[in-house]
Parts: structure tokens; C-alpha cells; sequence
């Protein structure tokens, strides 16, 4: 599972995610992607469950870049805790995705496989996705 090796602040607030992605916006290593509609957290557990996925599906044809990593840490209270006494010990962690942002991009392969691979990552993923593929200039 990803996570950062250090944290300048072990606990973060929540904070807002508002607009459109203003970077990893663009297909900038291979030659389809899996670019997300939506606003949502991605756990590091669901990122590496689309990774999975995808790379059983592909086998050992083609490359796959993973463009987006949980840097947010999240923190939760034990169940059954009455309010009060702080905020609760780190949980996990979270990538913050806007829509427009590209989470996997894949090269070495035919358009349906690599169509396929994503629809299959897509599935594990808390947010509506939309395969594309890199224009030719």
C-alpha cells in the first residue's frame, strides 16, 4: 500500500477541494488514461486495488503509471467514544481527487485492452471515471 515516508504535520484538517484539477490534467506518459469525473478521497487501499486489477489483466504486456498518491493523512476516533478527548489518532491516508485529474495511465497495449484494464480498475473506485486516450498533434 502506498504511504508518504514522513509527514511535516501528523494530523491535517479536512480542508476543501472545490474547482476543477489545475494540474494532472494531461496524459503526459502513456497512451490511454482513466481520468476522474468526480470529486472524492481515494484510499491508498483503493488505489492499489485498481492497480491490481489492472496489471492482472494486462499480464506482462504494457506499462502502468499510477499518477496520483495519498498524501493526506486521515484521522478516526475508536468506535464507541463519547465526544471530546481530541481528535483522533492518524487512520490512513488519502489521495484528493478533482474531476479532470488522471489516476492511471497505461502504454503497450491495444486500445481495447487498455479500455478494458481501466473499466476493470474503474470498478474499485469510489468515483465516476471516463476512459481516454492521448491526442495526436
Amino acid at each position: 500500500m502506498l504511504l508518504p515516508k514522513k509527514l511535516k504535520h501528523r494530523k491535517l484538517h479536512k480542508g476543501t477541494y472545490a474547482g476543477p484539477a489545475t494540474r494532472g490534467f494531461t496524459i503526459d506518459f502513456g497512451d490511454y488514461a482513466l481520468k476522474a469525473m468526480d470529486r472524492a478521497w481515494l484510499t491508498s487501499r483503493q488505489i492499489e486495488a485498481g492497480r491490481r486489477a489492472m496489471t492482472r489483466y494486462i499480464r506482462r504486456g504494457g506499462k502502468i503509471w499510477t499518477r496520483i498518491f495519498p498524501h493526506k493523512p486521515v484521522t478516526a476516533k475508536p468506535a464507541e467514544v463519547g465526544m471530546g478527548g481530541g481528535k483522533g489518532a492518524l487512520d490512513h491516508f488519502v489521495a484528493v481527487i478533482k474531476p479532470g485529474t488522471i489516476i492511471f495511465e497505461i502504454s503497450g497495449v491495444e486500445e481495447a485492452v487498455a479500455a478494458e484494464a481501466m473499466r476493470l480498475a474503474a470498478h474499485k473506485l469510489p468515483v465516476k471515471t471516463k476512459f481516454v486516450r492521448k491526442e495526436r498533434a
